[in-house]
């Protein structure tokens, strides 16, 4: 029950503002994409296939699968312990939890990778989201019930809980 209360808490205190500072500080650094002065062969390669790593200024689709496809990438941030992603995802809930008092997201889920036993978390890294078990409450807010979380660690409410997802500036972010 702590994980689960502090998670949401957490959830909560780092906003999609916030997590705008923190991208557009730190320009994306392609690996293997072609220099300027080369032409590229795919130059739509990019959009064509969803990644789960962060989407920065990219919008994504306002579609339930786009919100599964967002909320894997938390789940597998949280299995990581990669505060950045997490706290980018989650920030509305987030700031909620801030200002009820819990601390900001980076403090608040620090204190929860370390309630996640370690074989959670690897479950985590590959964790899929069942679209049956997912609630479309509207077209810009869906629920993700613990329940719809396949991996191959068991989680709880009390473990990992279910959260909200709202459709706010171009992404979906956890806001409750």
């Amino acid at each position: 029950m702590l994980v689960s209360t502090c998670v949401a808490l957490v959830a909560c205190a780092c906003g999609p503002d916030e997590a705008k500072e923190d991208t557009g500080a730190k320009p994306p650094q392609p690996s293997a994409s072609p220099r300027a002065d080369e032409p590229s062969a795919t130059p739509s390669a990019r959009t064509e296939e969803p990644s789960a790593e962060p989407t920065g200024d990219q919008p994504v689709p306002r579609t339930e699968e786009g919100a599964i496809q967002r909320y894997e990438q938390y789940l597998h941030a949280l299995g990581r312990e990669d505060i950045d992603t997490v706290c980018e995802v989650a920030g509305p809930a987030a700031k909620k939890a801030q200002d009820q008092g819990l601390g900001p997201c980076t403090s608040t889920y620090a204190a929860v990778f370390q309630m996640i036993s370690p074989a959670q978390k690897e479950a985590l890294k590959t964790a899929k989201v069942d679209p049956q078990g997912v609630a479309v409450r509207t077209p810009a807010k869906i629920d993700m019930p613990v329940e719809a979380v396949r991996s191959s660690a068991s989680f709880s409410e009390n473990d990992l809980g279910s959260y909200t997802l709202e459709y706010l500036e171009s992404n979906w972010y956890i806001t409750d």
